[in-house]
């Protein structure tokens, strides 16, 4: 009646061979079918390019939640209850106003019921692959940082395919993660910076190089040293609309069938256990950071000397600690305001980071103290570089908020690591000298050993 031409088979494997054969108008069925459902059939007829636009309506219980569900997830264009004839015409006709087509219908072929069920069949596989896969990818949620994340990631593509190098790069924080073949280390780095520089975005200030970037390499024999190979197959990685990374693996000369569709899945899931492993790490940064001068705060710098100490008395390496204090740092903040003594705290922190070594290591102990450790380093040496730190800090030019020059020097106490030392005894001897420092004029460097060793609490008494 409504002026559509209408046939009607009695089994969904007539049907499927049907619209495959010539694609129709649209396709009706029911959702739950004895030998193929309707999830199947969309599924099939959603990934055949002769029918990937035909619209597909089931029908199923009216008011069935579950079958309304399931008819949604597998693609079809509507869901209408059985009996529900204006609802089914109605869904009709904007389906098929929506996909015009040229034919009114479809007519049948020798498509066999075999052929249909192999079909469906190779597109569950492909689905049970996919979907195993993505699990995989997603379960790397908990990995809490980069370097574990790649680590378990190259370990899990490598179970799946053959390749020489797999490569996640990721924007923020800028990681370059490099799954390589001990043989070929320098190699693939190569070939993969050479892979996934086009994609890095250009024209904008600060981008990194990247040649620059961090490299984050495992390296075991699961990857190949195989010398050629076929070209990198590179996808990227989206968070929405916004490009956070790329994914690129180096196949061998004769990749896998399977390569492609394997590296489009891991991109199209790491976005998320990528920015959740970025977002552990930030908060990690931030709870170990100080937040004004970006060095460690007094509970990140306290950890990690006491791991320096331990080493020291494990191996017997010599540890400097410096401690330092800004000079007349109330004058400044009550003469020049709070924000210009926040600027010198801001300028010393960005010095420190400049002047230590990348062995060394130092923190805000509090208000305008600093403290650095000089790992693997005589006393002698230890004043040297102390001497430097204090020469750069007297040289800086560090302006207030009316834009006039701040004078800015330090006092540093210098203590020698000693056997049976922890951090508050080492800390408690370069805080000695610090205050000697101090009273003895400021902008200057004492070491802890040349001043006169206390005298035992209760001598003064005992020899009265």
């Amino acid at each position: 009646m409504q002026g559509y031409a209408i046939t009607v088979v009695a089994s969904p494997v007539e049907g499927a061979a049907l619209a495959l054969a010539d694609p129709p108008a649209a396709v009706v069925a029911d959702l739950w079918m004895p030998g193929i459902s309707g999830v199947q059939l969309c599924r099939l007829l959603g990934a055949e390019p002769a029918t990937e636009r035909v619209p597909v309506i089931l029908r199923g219980p009216e008011g069935d939640r579950h079958s309304r569900f399931w008819a949604e997830r597998a693609g079809a264009t509507a869901y209408v209850g059985q009996g529900r004839m204006g609802d089914l015409v109605r869904a009709l006709s904007v389906a098929i106003a929506a996909n015009p087509t040229t034919d009114s219908f479809m007519q049948l072929v020798g498509e066999g019921e075999h052929d249909i069920r192999d079909r469906i069949a190779a597109h569950l596989d492909a689905a049970l692959f996919e979907s195993v896969l993505a699990s995989e990818v997603r379960a790397l949620s908990v990995c809490g940082n980069f370097v574990r994340l790649f680590d378990l990631l190259s370990q899990f593509v490598a179970r799946v395919t053959s390749y020489r190098w797999l490569a996640v790069h990721t924007e923020h924080p800028q990681w370059l993660g490099l799954h390589t073949h001990p043989a070929a280390r320098q190699r693939s780095e190569q070939e993969a910076r050479r892979a996934l520089a086009p994609l890095l975005p250009t024209g904008m200030s600060g981008s990194p190089s990247l040649s620059t970037i961090p490299v984050v390499a495992v390296e075991d024999e699961d990857a190949y040293a195989d010398p050629v190979g076929a070209p990198p197959i590179l996808f990227p990685i989206k968070l929405g609309l916004e490009v956070i990374g790329t994914v690129a693996l180096a196949p061998r000369e004769q990749p896998h069938a399977k390569d492609i569709e394997l590296v489009s899945i891991i991109a199209r899931e790491l976005a998320g256990p990528l920015r959740i492993a970025a977002l552990v790490e930030e908060s990690q940064r931030f709870a170990t950071i100080d937040s004004l001068t970006c060095l460690m705060n007094r509970r990140a710098f306290t950890a990690s000397a006491l791991r320096e100490i331990s080493r020291s008395q494990r191996h017997g390496n010599p540890l400097c600690l410096l401690l330092m204090d800004v000079d007349h740092f109330k004058n400044i903040n009550d003469r020049r305001g709070h924000p210009s003594g926040d600027a010198v705290l801001t300028a010393i922190g960005q010095l420190l980071g400049k002047e230590l070594r990348k062995a060394d290591f130092s923190g805000r102990w509090g208000g305008e103290e600093f403290v650095v450790a000089l790992t693997e380093t005589p006393a002698a040496s230890g004043l040297g570089g102390a001497e430097r730190i204090r020469a750069a800090i007297a040289a800086m030019a560090v302006r207030d908020t009316a834009g006039e020059l701040i004078p800015v020097t330090v006092s540093i106490g210098l203590a020698e690591h000693r056997n049976g030392d922890n951090v508050d005894s080492l800390i408690k001897r370069a805080d000695r000298a610090m205050y000697e420092a101090k009273s003895s004029g400021r902008n200057r460097v004492v070491r802890e050993s040349s001043l006169p060793t206390p005298a035992p609490a209760g001598g003064d008494r005992q020899a009265a």
